[in-house]
């Protein structure tokens, strides 16, 4: 009998920047490098937002030259030949980029963070929900096997009842040098920069699959945490350079950090970035937050045990296009490893943090009409 033939999901890539680059070289690699063998990935089209020419270099650099390339967002979404729109601009166009591939009927994966806040997230989710199409926030650090593992980890008792998260995501950038003239999109309140938006969602990542992911659907009815929290300011544009967000749930505690003036790991030397703490011990994952590869199991009382989840070939994006190509193909409208409601969760908490700090950006980025 023969084996059936891998579901094809062709992408449309809405921007050409560095993220567009990097998760196109990984939908082009051979999926069975990683043991995938059900789907398979096609670039079918690029666009640049004001030129065809840059869009056809983008295309040749990541290599799907025979793809179409169009100079404007608008083209792109109207290709019939596209399955899903890959979302790829900065933070502050995400809200008006997938209004526009919703509206043209189209299935979408946006970058993370999904928008600036979560009153520009609801729209989306209800005009997806509206028209029937799929949806999913592209937070590729959850398809990750580590992820999965950790997961599976916490619901088979591992490590007894989990009662705290902390999880942290610091880089020490020397944003007083580096972004000094307040331009760099970390920085720019313009382009919605700032910490945690950008890094702090890896933090916040971490505390809510381990603290509410898990959870069974009637337990999350009832766990939506209460969120506090508290940044410094980046003082030339006005943006968080750190912060601290505690996510308080039921039965458990979530801290998350992040920052632009630190960093987790100093020496490199595979320190834990995310500590999962239990009545019967503790899982620790070692830093990057956002693409770890090695966890440790601490038994209370006793007992070590490591394990590594290397990446096998690039950067390790193509994981979350499988979760959505599966999506696709099943005719599922979400991806059960990044549920809408809990995109909306945890853009809520961020809202939190942001707006009891005073921290907003200007109202062409925080606006809600369309």
């Amino acid at each position: 009998m023969s084996q059936a033939k891998p579901f094809e999901c062709r992408w449309g890539i809405l921007a050409t920047g560095w993220i567009a680059t990097v998760f196109s070289k990984d939908l082009v690699l051979d999926p069975t490098t990683r043991g995938v063998t059900d789907v398979v990935h096609t670039i079918a089209a690029a666009a640049s937002s004001n030129s065809v020419s840059r869009a056809r270099t983008f295309l040749s650099d990541v290599g799907a030259a025979g793809a179409t390339a169009y100079g404007s967002y608008a083209e792109l979404v109207a290709d019939g030949n596209v399955d899903v729109i890959y979302v790829a601009t900065p933070h502050s166009h995400h809200f008006e980029h997938c209004l526009l591939a919703l509206q043209a009927g189209k299935n979408v994966v946006c970058e993370k963070p999904f928008t600036v806040n979560a009153a520009q997230l609801k729209i989306l989710v209800q005009m997806a929900r509206e028209k029937k199409v799929f949806m999913m926030e592209a937070v590729w650090t959850r398809f990750f096997p580590i992820s999965v593992e950790v997961r599976r980890l916490i619901n088979s008792g591992e490590i007894g009842e989990v009662r705290r998260v902390t999880a942290e995501m610091n880089q020490a950038q020397d944003p007083d040098v580096k972004y000094k003239d307040g331009m760099h999109r970390m920085v720019n309140p313009d382009l919605a920069g700032g910490t945690l938006l950008d890094l702090g969602i890896y933090s916040l990542t971490w505390v809510y699959q381990c603290l509410y992911h898990t959870l069974s659907a009637s337990e999350k009815a009832s766990s939506a945490p209460s969120v506090i929290g508290t940044i410094s300011r980046f003082e030339l544009t006005g943006v968080d350079a750190e912060n601290v967000v505690v996510s308080t749930f039921p039965k458990s505690i979530g801290i998350a950090t992040s920052s632009i003036r630190i960093a987790t790991d100093p020496d490199d030397s595979g320190r834990p970035a995310i500590r999962i703490s239990g009545t019967k011990g503790e899982i620790q994952v070692a830093h990057p937050a956002y693409r770890p590869e090695k966890l440790t199991i601490i038994k209370l009382g006793g007992g070590v045990e490591e394990k590594a989840f290397p990446i096998p070939a690039g950067h390790g994006m193509f994981w979350e296009a499988d979760g959505a190509a599966r999506a696709l193909r099943d005719g599922k409208l979400e991806c059960e490893t990044m549920p809408l409601d809990e995109s909306i969760l945890i853009m809520e908490a961020m809202d939190k943090v942001r707006y009891d700090n005073g921290f907003l950006y200007p109202k062409a980025i925080e606006k809600t009409d369309h």
